[in-house]
Parts: structure tokens; sequence; C-alpha cells
């Protein structure tokens, strides 16, 4: 074990343990379920429950693959998704910066999960256990692929207030 396995299990658990937790705030936090699919609803996501549950479950399962080190790539794909969607949906017209809800928190998060998915998982993982190697530039596509799912989804499923509006008027 070398200081970059510590170094790589100290990343992969703040990064999972946030998205875990964040997650779990969605679903079971103070608003439940019903908060977060009228916030869902209020940012233009339809349908808004589905894609409330869905943001729960990923951010769950995606958190618990980094915090384990298990399909590290896969886990970051989630992870680059949802913090993208995050960041196009909830934070970009807030501009940069954390403290006008901007998108620093979640670009820094989709980020440090696609350098986690290119490096790898460290020795101390599921992946390094069971000899699984998805690492440069291999690990790094397959978390990109969260991207194109972020594309995906934007478009089939996000109608933005000032589109609703629009649609509505004309």
């Amino acid at each position: 074990m070398t200081s970059v396995d510590i170094a790589l299990l100290l990343v992969r658990v703040a990064l999972g343990a946030t998205m875990i937790v964040h997650g779990w705030n969605h679903g079971w936090g103070p608003g439940g379920i019903d908060g977060t699919t009228r916030w869902f609803a209020g940012i233009g996501l339809r349908p808004a429950r589905v894609h409330a549950w869905a943001s729960t479950l990923v951010e769950i399962a995606a958190g618990a693959g980094l915090l384990l080190g298990v399909l590290t790539p896969l886990a970051a794909a989630g992870v680059i998704g949802v913090m993208a969607v995050a960041g196009v949906v909830a934070h970009r017209s807030n501009g940069f910066f954390v403290f006008r809800d901007g998108y620093e928190y979640v670009l820094f998060i989709a980020v440090s999960a696609l350098a986690v998915a290119i490096v790898g998982p460290g020795r101390l993982s599921v992946d390094a256990a069971l000899d699984l190697r998805f690492t440069g530039l291999v690990g790094g596509l397959v978390a990109a692929v969260g991207l194109l799912g972020a594309v995906v989804l934007l478009a089939a499923s996000w109608r933005p207030a000032s589109v609703v509006a629009t649609a509505e008027d004309g």
C-alpha cells in the first residue's frame, strides 16, 4: 500500500459519502421525496417525481460505488451525470461561486469523480480485490458517459420555466 492508495481512498470516501448523504437528503431529508419532487418541478424537470427518485437512487448507488471502489468508472459516470444536470438546471444561471448557489461545487464533484475514474480507485478498493482495471483513457471515457446521459436527460425531460411559459403563451 502506498501513499497514493491512501490518498485515493480519502478522495473516494469523501466523494462517496458526500453523494450518499446528498442522495439520502433528496429522498428522506426534511422535505422528503415530495419536497424534492416539488423542487424538480419548479426547475423544469418532467416528470418531476421520476427525476426525484432517479436522482436519489443514482446519487446513493454511485456514492456507494465510489466509497467502496466498485466499478469505479461507472460510479463516477453516475456522479458526473447528476452533477452535470444539477449544474445546468439549478446552478449555471447563478455564476461560478457556491456562495451564490453557482456551479462551483457540482463542477468540483464531477471533475473529482472523473479524476478518480482515470487514475483508478487504488489498491484499497473492491475493484483491486477483484482485479478489475478500468483506468486511464478507458476509465475516463466510461466515466464521461455520464455527460452523455445528462445531455440525453436534459433534451428529453428538461423544460425550463421560460420554455414552458413561451409554449403556453403561443
